[in-house]
């Protein structure tokens, strides 16, 4: 992101109110845009060398060419690291990534070897996106991550298998209600072990601490980049990163939740239309269609849940960050996405 290149003189944060819900749904659905993936390298550059031009105060005000440029360095820069997000593990890319993976779990009549299988590369694609995305100040052993993936892959697959196995002992239950629970299935899966996801590949966070920086106003903003100053760390929080940690796992489900519900259900209907039964090998082009509109709308609606950048009284966290700004004062973090 636009704070992690050289210069002192910070961007504005958004076009966009961010202290509404949606004015942070305009923001994550300018992150999540796919338009941005096709940006070259030199592109990427000559957006870089503008941002970094206005945080030299080489140019004096915002304008439409440099608030393009800070969206294509938002969506493809990490804001701890600099450095560019792996292209398939980008907010930008993840309604493409995810689509071929979501449409193979929510496949009618999906077989436990192919149920095993799908989880594994649903969950081995979620571990690549929450390793990517994490908030890098505190690192991440090999180790970790290792356990933390076989952990969360055991999770989902056991989820999975174990309520395909059980929804057809339900014979109190019609065909059709069976149907539509079967269907739901992946959704049950992908949801608890996303959740569970998120926390072990970013439990090192909440043992170890995230960074916390005072929040400042525009003009402490300007007096600091006067004086050649940045906003330094006031340490770190363990209670800011697990706040971080959980409202990333509730994004993940609420994302989750219309994706892997609405599809489903829409197609049971569909498939007793005329229309489809006449034609079966439409229902996989239906039902990546189905995927992709939600997913789509989805996206943006649940990034926008919580800001990236979270703002929080002191009084919140440990106290000896309380200490630093009071406990009325205002700190931020960046909580990941």
């Amino acid at each position: 992101m636009s704070a992690s290149l050289p210069g002192r003189r910070d961007l504005p944060a958004s076009q966009y109110n961010l202290n509404t819900y949606w004015g942070r749904v305009r923001q994550s659905a300018d992150l999540a845009d796919p338009r941005t993936l096709f940006v070259s390298s030199a592109g990427l550059e000559s957006a870089k060398n503008l941002v970094s031009s206005y945080k030299q105060g080489h140019v004096p005000s915002m304008t439409p060419e440099l608030w393009r440029a800070k969206k294509i360095v938002d969506s493809t820069l990490h804001p701890d690291t600099g450095q560019p997000v792996f292209l398939p593990f980008r907010m930008s890319c993840f309604v493409i990534s995810n689509l071929v993976v979501t449409a193979g779990m929510l496949t009618p009549g999906l077989q436990p070897t192919g149920t095993l299988l799908w989880q594994i590369t649903n969950q081995s694609l979620n571990v690549a996106i929450n390793s990517a995305n994490a908030n890098k100040s505190t690192s991440l052993s090999t180790t970790t991550l290792i356990q933390s993936y076989f952990l969360a892959v055991s999770a989902s697959c056991s989820v999975a298998l174990g309520l395909n196995s059980l929804v057809p002992r339900l014979k109190r239950l019609s065909p059709g209600t069976r149907t539509i629970l079967t269907r739901l299935v992946p959704f049950a899966a992908v949801a608890s072990a996303g959740a569970l996801n998120v926390f072990l590949m970013r439990g090192e966070e909440i043992r170890k601490g995230i960074d916390v920086f005072p929040s400042l106003s525009e003009a402490q903003k300007s007096d600091l980049a006067k004086q050649g100053k940045d906003n330094e760390s006031l340490g770190k929080s363990k209670k800011a990163a697990t706040i971080a940690v959980a409202e990333t796992a509730l994004s993940r489900v609420l994302n989750a939740t219309p994706i892997m519900v609405l599809p489903p259900l829409i197609l049971v209907r569909l498939q007793k239309t005329e229309w489809l039964r006449r034609r079966p090998r439409m229902v996989l082009p239906v039902n990546l269609g189905l995927i992709l509109t939600t997913s789509v709308f989805a996206l943006p609606l649940a990034l926008a849940a919580f800001p990236t950048r979270q703002r929080i009284r002191a009084g919140k966290l440990e106290r000896e960050i309380m200490e630093k700004v009071g406990e009325a004062g205002l700190v931020e973090f960046n909580r990941g996405i």
